[in-house]
């Protein structure tokens, strides 16, 4: 039987990187050693309040059918939070909610381009994004960021990568992985780019919460009918699996995304609504506690990692991940990811997965428990050791 072109297209050149993760992760289910350093789980409950809130309306009978565009009172919130982050004034006619930040990125991208457009994506970029932006037809053009300039935006590097056919840029800040914040100077370049070729932009702010102050300098207010923000509580809330985001943008994209939507979703569960807007009433408290737990973990990884020879980390500005480079090893990411795997059963992200720019690093998400954090090192340490002393007795 044959398949549609399409399944090829949303398989993705990311797939593969996720592999050892989930062998990772059906081990630790059968109570094997296994410490997970491969996705961006934080080790927090979501707040007490929320769970409470999804309870009550549970018991209430709130289960049936709701409007697709989620509930007046939920955009609303959503709506008052943009505002705060971003300095744009929206209403609830802005304002989208999806089952979390990837669902609100393919809806971007299959309502902005399509088969014989371009978008942009800055990278390094989520393993996702290639197959979210190349389902709509449209074809990826990444603009890599140099791992020796910090994976700072290369501005000239963009202005290049325009062409006539290019509809959009898509780009995340914090960035996952590398954890920089785009700066008002990357953002002025980039807003100028959008305004001489009339482009979309797609800020994927998923992480804009546990930046420092809770936001990130932005487009939205200054190109308010060009720019689409993405935003999530995953991260900022610990409640990855209540799959709870959002998109914000001009009201006739919202119309077209909810057309969308209605062909995909019919609207989210009441429970989950209330849920979400139970958070959004205390973002300021939760994402300040968020930002406090990040930053000491943080602070941990790159002490516990420092005197590893081989190793070097670059300190994100913000976020949950590390890029450490394991070139100094002698190995490609994906081959310390796998060993490290195999010999400690530690796991952590190949960097190749996320652009050719990091394929000689990994990526460590450290929102763990401090000792669990402390072990891994220990794990990584060993590893390395191991490692260097094995090719010390081959070339003696």
């Amino acid at each position: 039987m044959k398949y549609a072109a399409l399944v090829q297209r949303i398989a993705g050149d990311g797939a593969d990187a996720w592999l050892t993760h989930h062998e990772a992760r059906q081990a630790r289910e059968r109570g094997e050693d296994v410490i997970l350093l491969s996705v961006g789980d934080p080790d927090r409950d979501t707040p007490p309040q929320v769970i409470e809130r999804a309870i009550e309306r549970l018991h209430a009978g709130d289960t049936h059918y709701t409007v697709a565009a989620g509930r007046h009172g939920l955009r609303a919130a959503i709506a008052d939070l943009h505002r705060r982050r971003t300095g744009q004034t929206v209403s609830v006619a802005n304002v989208l909610f999806l089952s979390g930040a990837q669902n609100a990125l393919f809806t971007a991208s299959m309502c902005l381009a399509g088969p014989g457009d371009e978008v942009i994506a800055l990278e390094p970029l989520y393993p996702t994004y290639p197959a979210t932006i190349e389902v709509s037809g449209a074809r990826l053009v990444r603009v890599p960021a140099a791992s020796d300039n910090g994976f700072r935006l290369d501005t000239r590097a963009l202005e290049a990568a325009i062409t006539p056919r290019t509809r959009a840029i898509f780009f995340a800040t914090p960035n996952n992985p590398s954890g920089v914040i785009l700066s008002e100077a990357d953002m002025a370049a980039i807003g100028a780019l959008a305004r001489r070729h009339s482009l979309w932009i797609v800020a994927d702010e998923v992480y804009a919460g546990i930046a420092p102050a809770g936001c990130v300098p932005g487009l939205a207010a200054t190109l308010p009918d060009q720019v689409v923000t993405i935003g999530s509580l995953s991260k900022s809330h610990a409640m990855t699996g209540w799959r709870a985001g959002w998109l914000v943008g001009p009201p006739a994209l919202i119309a077209h995304a909810e057309s969308l939507i209605m062909c995909m979703l019919f609207g989210l569960p009441g429970f989950i609504q209330e849920a979400a807007l139970a958070a959004l009433q205390q973002s300021a408290s939760a994402e300040a506690a968020m930002r406090e737990f990040c930053a000491t973990r943080r602070d941990l990884l790159l002490a516990g990692l420092a005197d590893v020879p081989g190793l070097v980390c670059s300190a994100p500005d913000a976020g949950m991940f590390m890029l450490v480079d394991v070139r100094g090893t002698g190995l490609s990411g994906y081959q310390f990811m796998r060993g490290l795997y195999e010999s400690e059963r530690v796991s952590v992200l190949d960097g190749g997965a996320f652009g050719l720019g990091t394929s000689g690093f990994v990526r460590i998400f450290f929102g763990l428990d401090p000792a669990l954090l402390a072990e891994a090192c220990r794990r990584i340490h060993r590893f390395v050791a191991r490692r260097t002393v094995g090719a010390s007795a081959l070339t003696a």
